[in-house]
């Protein structure tokens, strides 16, 4: 690959670490500068968002890659269920049953895949300390591994997500509506003709059945997910662009458009990120997340597809997903059952946390559609050695700005540097 040399391998591990008879296999591709593919580099892993996310398939050193490349060996890890790890869709779980489904989809969670990491970095790099990488849910990882084997680390570097602590699927959409609703109204103020054309396009679909190219009904609640984007840049203009020619022949939404929509909206890149998006937010004993954003979003009219202009939703999954899209349909059942779920494997570690030693600094996004900054910030105060960089320089995906990483190495090397 120009610029980097990559190796390859893959290992396996248990399924389910506390029953190991059943393995999937877990995927590692490592990055490193071909000038220094001989140097005895330190190590970095990176923690992809989701959940349910691959690791990024780099086509040039940019962005944080090649910061990173500068100065260590790049491992990045398939996460379980994803990219070329043993991977994870609906036709996997669809013919197990509600319950023995939403048992599978609770191993796919943030501290299994700890643990998927830890036995990588024991068999691939003989034990060797890594300092960590994490973008969005990434930091839910690096909460977990500081909860669960802070020694692997020698430093966490974390963008845009750090979670509550305690965890509360509840307390992240109380805030997070409000989050998506100040966002949509900054894109209708950025494209003010916009706003009729979105309610053109609503009033469309609430008039009459449309099908998206694979056949799933487009729905305005379905529309309104696109909001998701907003949380990134340049989201604005994509969606302006989406909706410039949603039109033709008068009323008819043309080909492109919906091509666009069901583009951004099938989940075949992605089957697990709605899937397990309420399940990142189960921590031992608190309970079920029982579609949080769902029964946010019912305390809230002014989401409510027929309001003018058309408000947007964000990153939240709602239980008509699981029905009328259909690579997300298999899951319907299991999901259902996780959702009620009352107990959960541990994650965060609180006692742990706060005494953790070893150095965090996480980029928090002050605007952060995706991850309340408020939030953040809380955790942050009572996780030991612990810096924040605030900026509202960024959105979500500020990560791809080669000086975001650079600034986190700063505040590192500032006070001590990297353990080793």
């Amino acid at each position: 690959m120009p610029g980097m040399w990559i190796r390859e391998r893959t290992v396996r591990v248990p399924l389910d670490w506390w029953d190991p008879r059943g393995e999937i296999e877990v995927f590692v591709r490592e990055l490193t500068d071909p000038d220094k593919r001989g140097d005895d580099l330190p190590l970095l892993t990176y923690l992809q968002g989701g959940p349910g996310g691959a690791n990024p398939r780099p086509l040039e050193p940019g962005g944080w890659i090649a910061e990173a490349l500068k100065h260590y060996r790049v491992v990045l890890v398939d996460q379980r269920g994803t990219g070329r790890s043993t991977p994870l869709d609906a036709r996997s779980v669809e013919g197990m049953g509600a319950e023995d489904g939403a048992e599978h989809l609770a191993r796919f969670r943030a501290d299994s895949i700890v643990r998927d990491l830890e036995h990588v970095r024991a068999e691939v790099y003989g034990g060797r300390k890594w300092a960590t990488l994490a973008q969005s849910y990434g930091g839910w990882l690096t909460l977990a591994y500081l909860s669960h084997a802070p020694e692997a680390l020698s430093a966490a570097y974390v963008c845009g997500g750090i979670p509550g602590n305690p965890m509360s699927a509840d307390e992240v959409y109380r805030r997070t509506f409000d989050r998506v609703a100040a966002k949509t109204a900054e894109y209708y103020r950025r494209y003010p003709q916009d706003v009729e054309r979105v309610a053109a396009i609503a009033d469309r679909l609430a008039a009459a059945p449309v099908l998206l190219p694979d056949g799933d009904p487009l729905t305005v609640h379905r529309f309104q997910t696109l909001g998701i984007d907003f949380g990134m840049k340049p989201g604005f203009e994509r969606m302006h662009w989406l909706v410039e020619d949603a039109f033709i022949d008068g009323d008819r939404l043309s080909e492109g458009f919906l091509a666009g929509v069901l583009a951004r909206t099938s989940s075949a890149a992605n089957p697990l990120f709605w899937t397990l998006q309420e399940s990142i937010y189960g921590d031992g004993p608190n309970g079920p997340t029982a579609w949080a954003a769902q029964r946010e979003r019912d305390r809230r009219p002014e989401f409510d597809g027929a309001r003018r202009p058309l408000p947007f939703t964000g990153e939240m999954a709602f239980p008509w997903m699981f029905e009328e899209v259909r690579l997300l349909r298999g899951f319907g059942p299991a999901v259902r059952a996780l959702a009620e779920r009352t107990e959960w494997s541990p994650v965060l570690d609180p006692a742990r946390l706060a005494a953790n030693d070893v150095p965090v600094a996480a980029a928090v996004y002050f605007d952060d559609m995706f991850v309340d900054s408020g939030l953040q910030l809380a955790t942050l105060q009572g996780l030991g050695n612990a810096q924040a960089w605030v900026t509202n320089e960024y959105e979500h995906d500020g990560i791809g700005a080669e000086r975001v990483f650079a600034r986190l190495r700063e505040l590192v090397r500032d006070r001590g540097g990297e353990q080793r």
